[in-house]
């Protein structure tokens, strides 16, 4: 389908246009202690939310990590909160997302080397210079009835997100670049 085709479905049938339901942002320190402290306070301060520690799943002796020692931060933002979110960390990458990011179900992640590169983010020598991923998860009005507790369904075939419905979607709305 054309993204013509894509647009003129949606204005036809609205329940099909999909939608931002979650940014998660992760900030993977591999220590816990002073450091993951610090990203936990470089998350706080941009996206004003408390985050929530991540702990290894094994020990790995060669990196000095043991099991269920939290080793990163994570936040999960819903609504208005990813949409800005989103404006605010896209300049870094220059507004472009590489179409290999997309995954089948519509939804895209991408990563940033250095968080200073945020506009309005000012280097502060005693937290230093973190990188993140930021995961995109993209769904349609209609997905609830995949994941609610009583009379769960299947989503239909017709009604399941493509990868270039999300690409059209995000150049509309957001302005991005698809390379």
């Amino acid at each position: 389908m054309s993204e013509d085709e894509i647009r003129k479905t949606w204005e036809e049938h609205p329940m099909l246009k999909p939608r931002i339901d979650k940014v998660v942002v992760n900030l993977a320190v591999g220590k816990s202690g002073e450091p993951l402290e610090k990203a936990v306070r470089v998350l706080k301060e941009l996206t004003g939310q408390d985050p929530g520690k991540r702990k290894a799943k094994k020990s790995i002796r060669d990196f000095g990590i043991r099991q269920g020692e939290p080793i990163a931060c994570i936040v999960t933002l819903r609504k208005q909160d990813a949409v800005d979110f989103l404006n605010k960390v896209l300049p870094v990458v220059d507004r472009k997302i590489s179409k290999s990011s997309f995954d089948r179900n519509g939804s895209f992640s991408f990563g940033i080397k250095e968080h200073i590169e945020i506009q309005g983010v000012k280097y502060d020598p005693d937290v230093g210079i973190f990188g993140m991923d930021v995961s995109v998860a993209m769904i349609r009005p209609g997905y609830r009835v995949k994941n609610r507790r009583r009379a769960r369904v299947k989503i239909g075939s017709k009604h399941v997100l493509t990868p270039e419905e999300t690409m059209v979607f995000i150049k509309e709305t957001l302005g991005v670049e698809i390379v």
